[in-house]
């Protein structure tokens, strides 16, 4: 491997990591600690240059590339076969990001998290349909769709992508909007990373600075009186109210509160664009459950990037995610039966979101006309209600529970399974035509057109 990549390592402003080198086990770890990578070597980028000697080096090598920033949704690219015959190009050291405050546009850099985003920006007043944590990565998040706390009222992140910057398989840098190579650009905005590597995005920022948020909280025995409520109440939602519920079963770790650490719960958590006053109106069904913890209040949007509670660190997990078309009555029993009150579970975590709203596909379409906005890319929106994610961590002596409970979770709802869906939120390997129906016929146009000899390589290709 070192004879085929000669050459490239005095050609990187960053720096190639092989197999036995120093560091090479840090290089090539993703997000997801219990994933392994194995690639044939590490690009670690600290130019766009970088990547567009990596592919022109690995081509000529008659390998793979593919990209990576934090290294979120790692396991379906790791699991696949040939994986140890591509170069992974790491690109998180490239996290800068410019806001133009007069267009309301961010341009962010391939490693770019969200909280380097929302901290550029919110000194402006100023909001991006961000991820639901600080470190979750822009790119992937954008690239595969993006559903935010604003989701509902503002659709997928990636249809507020206005530009992209691309380095095709061909090794050529370009520039890609609704005008210049439309069909790319339509493919790249929520068809993920299998067209080219990003090196850049440009997307429409919102003139937001507070909303009315926080979580409510109860013991996991009132499990079924919130979640029956929670169901119902989002049936009559308007579009400024997103929202989540979630169970969880937490380990007695020092590092969580106290009202978290060691207990059983179920959590809901909810952002409204509305006045305090008909936040109170609209959260009155919920309040009315007399929650142990009610944090719901007026906040800077900014801070909606701690609501959700997720890790802020790297972390061991095996879980995965599906849509549901409804959560009737009976969704919510059947979810219940799998993570509830007396489940035999091994899950950490079972959470349900509420779609619909701007999210939904022919909603999206007006967004975009009203707004003078591009048409929507490959996934417009979600032919779904609610999108279910579960997870834990795989400890030693409880991977095949935890595979188990997984399993039992989807199985029981199965019945209200939506016919689509959310790569983002695929933790496994999916056929293309499950993550983009019909649309797939378009994008292997596309990536024929682009990639023919199959140099880029993502999480979810659309070739499979």
């Amino acid at each position: 491997m070192r004879h085929e990549l000669s050459g490239l390592a005095a050609r990187l402003d960053g720096r190639l990591s092989l197999p036995g080198d120093p560091g090479w086990d840090a290089d090539r770890l993703a997000w997801n600690l219990a994933v392994d990578q194995r690639p044939a070597a590490v690009v670690v980028a600290a130019s766009t240059s970088d990547a567009v000697e990596t592919v022109r080096a690995a081509a000529a090598a008659g390998l793979g590339v593919a990209a990576q920033s934090t290294g979120h949704n790692a396991a379906p690219l790791a699991a696949q076969a040939d994986f140890s015959e591509v170069v992974l190009l790491r690109m998180h050291e490239l996290r800068d990001v410019e806001i133009d405050v007069e267009a309301r546009v961010a341009r962010i850099e391939p490693g770019a998290q969200w909280g380097d985003v929302v901290a550029a920006a919110a000194p402006y007043g100023l909001a991006a349909l961000a991820g639901s944590s600080h470190d979750v990565g822009v790119m992937g998040y954008t690239l595969g769709g993006g559903v935010s706390w604003l989701a509902r009222s503002h659709g997928l992140a990636a249809n507020q992508v206005l530009a992209a910057e691309i380095v095709t398989a061909d090794g050529v840098l370009r520039r890609v909007d609704d005008e210049h190579d439309a069909d790319l650009f339509w493919a790249i905005r929520g068809g993920g990373g299998d067209f080219g590597v990003v090196t850049a995005l440009e997307f429409r920022l919102f003139p937001i600075t507070e909303v009315v948020a926080g979580m409510m909280l109860w013991p996991l025995d009132a499990a079924e009186d919130v979640l029956q409520t929670w169901a119902a109440w989002t049936g009559g939602l308007p579009d400024s109210v997103t929202s989540t519920a979630r169970v969880l079963r937490l380990p007695p770790l020092p590092e969580l509160p106290p009202f978290l650490s060691g207990r059983s719960l179920v959590i809901v958590e909810a952002v409204c664009q509305e006045s305090p006053e008909r936040a109170d109106e609209l959260l009155a069904p919920l309040r009315a459950l007399s929650p142990e913890i009610d944090t719901v209040h007026p906040q800077p949007v900014a801070d909606l990037l701690a609501l959700h509670m997720d890790p802020p660190e790297p972390t061991p997990g095996y879980g995965d995610g599906m849509m549901l078309s409804e959560l009737a009555p009976a969704t919510v029993r059947a979810f219940l039966d799998a993570v509830g009150p007396g489940a035999d579970t091994a899950l950490l975590v079972a959470e349900l979101r509420h779609l619909g709203g701007a999210l939904d596909p022919d909603a999206a379409l007006a967004l975009t006309e009203e707004h003078d906005v591009p048409a929507p890319g490959v996934v417009s929106g979600f032919d779904a209600q609610y999108l279910v994610f579960a997870t834990g961590i795989p400890m030693p002596g409880i991977g095949d529970g935890l595979v188990a409970s997984l399993g039992r979770l989807f199985s029981r709802i199965e019945p209200w399974r939506a016919p689509v869906e959310y790569l983002n939120f695929a933790e496994h390997a999916r056929s293309a035509e499950q993550l983009w129906g019909e649309r797939v016929h378009r994008l292997r146009a596309v990536k024929l057109a682009v990639d023919p000899a199959g140099l880029i390589r993502s999480n979810h290709p659309v070739r499979r």
